[in-house]
């Protein structure tokens, strides 16, 4: 081999060995350093979770709840609420016919493939809502209700501020991620709860939460339910599921077990799984961490013997017209102190179950709840003057 060959040899192998420094070292190297690195902390799957006991609103496990997040289809809880409010005021009905319009048809997403002119029952397009999450049919119905989604759209946010749902702003019916020049839904797994417990009330929108599969347009098609606590467990009975890139997996379920109704909410979470893992883990321990104790039973007698001026008796029994229910831990032992509130003197005649005040439950001297105070008997008009005496 010649000097020149030598020379250049030694070259090439100097500015390998170079590379090689430069570039960490060796693969096998860099990945002898790489294991003795500790590992990071991966932390929860999740961007925030809160667990809430869904008689009382008490938050028992909460982290980044009030973090602003969007929601993705678990915008359509909203839209729930209000329809369901609107047909028990008896401005709308389950049978009213709902008219899809082109722009409705036009919506991407999970949907039921609603044409332009299409007809179906408020009720079959709300099944459609809530286990399915069509988008179609929730343009359809915003539509029906409010005369445009952007009408739909500021009675969501008035219904948000009147339940104090502070980390709230919603910009559609849907919760389809925002295209260009549009702004995302927003929310808190707080607000979620909140509005999770309003949604309890109607149990029509629970029952279809609960659904796992129902048919639709007469069973050429079936509406699966998104949620997979639904369709693989007994116990979590809705309540509805969100996701696009951004916002990740995200699910507001609800369970009830022995008595004990709670909530748990995630959002942000990486994988699908991971969504519905959590929420399962947060309801488990929920259920097994807490019991439900009665502060006051609806009927308990809070005053035995309330005068009545004119009455034929001259005294009634005043008890709860509510149950006021407490979450507690299951070791706990907690008490808790009634007072009668009347609205003022009691006047006959007074029927069963008339309200004549209310009962102020307190724990350690601090109101922690109210319900109706009401009459258990019937109380006459006293005619005589006998009666009025004696």
């Amino acid at each position: 081999m010649t000097r020149r060959k030598i020379t250049r040899t030694l070259l090439i192998s100097l500015l390998l060995a170079l590379l090689t420094a430069l570039n960490g070292g060796s693969a096998e190297a860099r990945s002898a350093v790489r294991s003795k690195q500790p590992e990071a902390d991966a932390g929860p799957p999740y961007r925030a979770a809160l667990l809430m006991d869904g008689s009382s609103g008490a938050v028992l496990y909460q982290e980044n709840a009030h973090l602003k997040w969007p929601p993705a289809s678990m915008t359509k809880m909203m839209l729930m609420l209000i329809v369901a409010e609107r047909v028990r005021d008896g401005s709308a009905r389950w049978d009213d016919p709902v008219t899809t319009s082109r722009w409705a048809s036009k919506m991407g997403g999970s949907q039921v493939y609603l044409k332009e002119g299409e007809v179906f029952p408020l009720e079959e397009m709300m099944q459609a809502i809530v286990i399915h999450s069509a988008n179609d049919a929730s343009v359809a119905v915003a539509e029906h209700i409010a005369g445009s989604a952007d009408a739909f759209v500021d009675l969501m946010n008035e219904r948000a501020r009147q339940l104090g749902l502070k980390d709230t702003t919603y910009h559609s019916v849907h919760g389809l991620p925002p295209a260009k020049g549009q702004e995302a839904d927003i929310t808190s797994a707080y607000d979620l709860a909140v509005l999770a417990r309003e949604l309890l009330k109607y149990p029509e929108v629970m029952k279809w939460a609960g659904t796992k599969e129902a048919p639709f347009r007469g069973g050429a098609m079936v509406l699966r339910n998104t949620n997979h606590l639904v369709r693989d467990t007994s116990w979590v009975d809705g309540l509805k599921t969100g996701y696009y890139r951004e916002a990740g997996f995200c699910v507001t379920a609800t369970g009830l077990r022995n008595g004990v109704r709670l909530i748990a909410v995630v959002l942000g979470s990486p994988r699908k799984n991971d969504s519905f893992n959590e929420a399962a883990k947060l309801l488990n321990k929920g259920f097994a961490s807490f019991k439900i104790l009665y502060a006051v039973k609806k009927g308990e007698v809070v005053g035995n013997d309330v005068p009545v001026d004119d009455g034929k008796p001259k005294f009634v029994r005043v008890v709860a017209g509510d149950d006021v229910k407490v979450v507690a831990d299951k070791d706990a032992k907690r008490s808790f102190q009634l007072e009668l509130a009347l609205s003022g003197k009691l006047q006959a005649p007074l029927g069963v179950q008339a309200k004549v005040g209310e009962v102020i439950v307190k724990e350690d001297g601090k109101e922690i709840a109210r319900v109706p105070a009401v009459t258990a008997d019937p109380v006459e008009k006293a005619t005589s003057l006998w009666d009025r005496l004696f």
